[in-house]
């Protein structure tokens, strides 16, 4: 679904790149073979594809418009970046403002860009490369970043270190995607309880990234949540103490991960993860100690 809607507020889907990204097993911190195969079977072709073995996963942003403001939620990874972590997705030409434009919006529509974490694929477009080096993308809103992740990304800061994978994946992107923002005064910093607007408000989901920031959207009586890499995939649903390999605290990560389904599923909150395929989003139900995605599109309106 690229089009859908919350209460009085229309969600759009901007999708950016899709393909395999990495087997499952090497993916997941706590993989376990026999809690995967019983899901299988709803995974392929949609969140797994069978014939590669490979994780099947998108780079989107969510696009909510209030009808008086338009929020654009997690930026991807960009064109024209060098990303030596992760080379798949370095040097991306792809259409992503084409399809913003497709939408409907174009780049001096957008009111504010909310990053929920400062990684390689969520911040990707917040610049573009000019003759002058990286300029904001969208040139009239304003930039809500995390204030968490601020120092503990920038390579100019000792008071912070990532792990040794966060630094590998996530070189040079603090240099051409967040410090030219910086530079030109576009960043308000944000932390737990900062409010975007009157019905739209972040929260802290710690772990994955140490700032990390989850966005709740209410709406007449509807409610989403953008969460970002909390999850990467639905079987973290069935799964929650699954980490992804790139979470800089597990343990914080599965606190965080566990807080946002059970939220979700008391709720009845719309689930908005940064790279789910399918459908895209999934409501959640409990089951047991875990939980379970709804995956139905007739369910997500």
């Amino acid at each position: 679904m690229d089009r859908f809607r919350i209460g009085d507020m229309t969600l759009h889907r901007i999708e950016e790149w899709q393909g395999g990204f990495a087997p499952p097993a090497a993916m997941f911190r706590g993989f376990d073979e026999a809690l995967w195969q019983p899901h299988e079977h709803e995974l392929v072709p949609d969140y797994h594809q069978a014939e590669t073995g490979l994780i099947y996963g998108f780079l989107q942003s969510w696009l909510i418009d209030t009808g008086a403001e338009r929020i654009l939620f997690d930026t991807g990874a960009g064109n024209d970046k060098e990303r030596p972590g992760i080379p798949i997705f370095g040097g991306l030409q792809t259409e992503f403002l084409d399809r913003l434009g497709a939408a409907g919006f174009q780049p001096g529509d957008i009111d504010t860009v909310v990053c929920s974490h400062l990684h390689i694929d969520h911040v990707g477009w917040n610049t573009i490369r000019s003759d002058d080096g990286w300029k904001a993308t969208f040139p009239n809103a304003r930039y809500i970043l995390p204030l968490g992740d601020r120092a503990y990304w920038d390579p100019n800061d000792d008071s912070a270190e990532p792990s040794a994978t966060g630094k590998a994946v996530n070189a040079g992107v603090f240099e051409d995607s967040v410090q030219p923002l910086i530079d030109q005064n576009r960043v308000e910093w944000a932390e737990d309880g900062f409010e975007v607007l009157p019905g739209i408000d972040l929260f802290a989901v710690a772990g994955h990234t140490p700032g990390h920031l989850a966005m709740r959207v209410h709406s007449n009586g509807d409610s989403a949540l953008f969460v970002g890499d909390v999850l990467h995939h639905p079987i973290q649903i069935h799964n929650p103490d699954w980490n992804s390999q790139f979470c800089e605290d597990q343990d914080r990560a599965r606190e965080s991960r566990r807080a946002v389904l059970e939220e979700a599923a008391q709720r009845g909150s719309l689930l908005v993860p940064a790279h789910f395929g399918g459908v895209h989003a999934v409501r959640v139900l409990p089951e047991g100690s875990v939980f379970k995605p709804v995956y139905s599109p007739e369910r997500l309106a």
